[in-house]
């Protein structure tokens, strides 16, 4: 389905529901600015979208085919963008990464996706309250919605950040060996964000070089805001990698300590042990000559070496902290 708005910098005012047909009439004029909305698009969806911008087929193909790396392409006219949103979903948290494909030109910009975007929704109510600039023509609609897109990374990573601090607690506190799975959870989490935040760095490079002269000079400003915004998420899904990687150590370590502990005890409980059976072993042997074999209290004597013996250990081994 295609949902089309036209803004006119010049009156400041909207035009909702346009008929697609329409669209290369309103382009005509520059002082329109046109957004068409595609979601959950058909193949009719993409010809009437080369038909009435003229995009290059190879845009369009990669607009078809879901999975895409975060890039941006230059073609004569616009830009191609390709960006993702992310978002916790579900009672487990799962990690989702919704695809955004973007067609950028000096007057019009044409967003297409298989699932919501929330950030669509943010740039339409932000459009609507920024009329005082529309003078910026697409440059400032496409500002607020990748915008929208980045500045919805810094809330996830709060949320992964506390989820570590979580796991600091399970660790040195009591230790629950369920942390490590998920560590490992984590861990998948933070690749996924890297995986499609750095590229971004390299669609901003190639706006702000200006090479395609289709947006104000005065616009770029707001691209510089998001690459600094982008360049912040960046930095802060390194610092939860490296923190993450700490968190994996300590708990390593913890639980290496932990069964140090486990088999110094079970070592000193089989010292006492042995050394009780080995008073046991020599009263135990089949001589005739043993002299305290026929000995009235040799029994109470067996009986108190053992507990003497025992005893003894345990408190030299507890002052040793084995126990």
């Amino acid at each position: 389905m295609i949902t089309t708005v036209c803004l006119n910098s010049a009156s400041k005012k909207f035009r909702d529901q346009c008929e697609v047909t329409e669209i290369s009439d309103l382009r005509e004029d520059e002082r329109n600015v046109v957004w068409a909305d595609v979601s959950d698009p058909t193949g009719e969806d993409f010809a009437e979208l080369a038909e009435e911008f003229g995009f290059h087929p190879l845009s369009i193909e990669d607009c078809r085919g879901e999975h895409q790396r975060p890039k941006v392409e230059e073609y004569e006219g616009y830009y191609f963008v390709v960006l993702y949103e992310a978002q916790l979903a579900g009672k487990d948290d799962r990690l989702e990464l919704r695809e955004l494909n973007i067609f950028l030109g000096a007057n019009y910009l044409v967003t297409v996706h298989s699932r919501p975007i929330r950030a669509v929704e943010t740039a339409k109510r932000l459009w609507h309250e920024w009329t005082d600039r529309a003078e910026h023509g697409a440059g400032l609609l496409a500002y607020l919605l990748i915008d929208a897109v980045v500045d919805d990374y810094l809330p996830l990573l709060d949320i992964i950040s506390e989820r570590m601090d979580d796991l600091e607690d399970q660790i040195f506190g009591d230790f629950k060996p369920q942390a490590l799975e998920e560590i490992f959870r984590v861990k998948k989490q933070l690749l996924y964000l890297r995986r499609s935040v750095t590229p971004l760095r390299d669609v901003f490079n190639t706006l702000l070089r200006r090479e395609q002269p289709i947006f104000q000079r005065e616009t770029y400003v707001y691209f510089q805001d998001v690459f600094d915004h982008l360049i912040r998420v960046a930095d802060t899904i390194d610092t939860l990698r490296d923190m993450l990687g700490s968190t994996m150590d300590a708990f390593l370590s913890v639980q290496g300590n932990r069964m140090n502990m486990i088999m110094k005890r079970l070592t000193s409980i089989a010292t006492i042990l042995m050394s009780v059976t080995l008073v046991a072993g020599i009263y135990g042997m089949n001589f005739q000559l043993m002299p305290e074999l026929h000995w009235r209290y040799g029994y109470v004597f067996a009986l108190s070496s053992m507990v003497v013996i025992g005893v003894a250990l345990y408190f030299y081994l507890k002052r040793a902290d084995w126990l």
